[in-house]
C-alpha cells in the first residue's frame, strides 16, 4: 500500500506547494551509474542527479527548462526532489523530463 501511495504522489505531486523556477542545462554526464546534469538557478550553479536505468531518469541537453521542487517525501528520492518539464510547459498537463535529485554544487 505504501509503495502504490509513494508512486502516486511521486507521479502526481502537483497538488502539493510546489516551487516553480527556470533552470538553463549546461550538459550531462554518466559518472558511475548517475546521470549528472549541471545547471543554472537565478544565477547559481547547482547538480541534478539520478540513476541510470530509473524511471524518468534522462540526461538533458543544453537549454532551457522548467523545474517544480516537489514538497519533502513526495518524490522518488531521499532529497530535494524536483521534476523538470520543457520550456515553455504545463506541469499539469504537459509531461515531465525526467525526476531528479536537486544539490547544490
Amino acid at each position: 500500500m505504501f509503495v502504490l501511495l509513494a508512486l502516486f504522489l511521486s507521479g502526481t505531486g502537483r497538488g502539493f506547494a510546489q516551487e516553480k523556477s527556470s533552470i538553463t542545462v549546461k550538459g550531462s554526464e554518466l559518472n558511475n551509474g548517475v546521470v549528472i546534469v549541471d545547471v543554472l538557478k537565478a544565477g547559481k550553479e547547482f547538480e541534478l542527479q539520478c540513476n541510470q536505468g530509473a524511471p524518468s531518469c534522462t540526461p538533458l541537453k543544453s537549454g532551457k527548462y522548467q523545474m517544480i521542487e516537489l514538497p519533502s517525501n513526495s518524490g522518488m528520492y531521499d532529497c530535494k526532489d524536483v521534476q523538470v518539464f520543457a520550456d515553455p510547459a504545463n506541469p499539469d498537463t504537459d509531461q515531465k523530463l525526467g525526476e531528479y535529485c536537486l544539490t547544490a554544487k
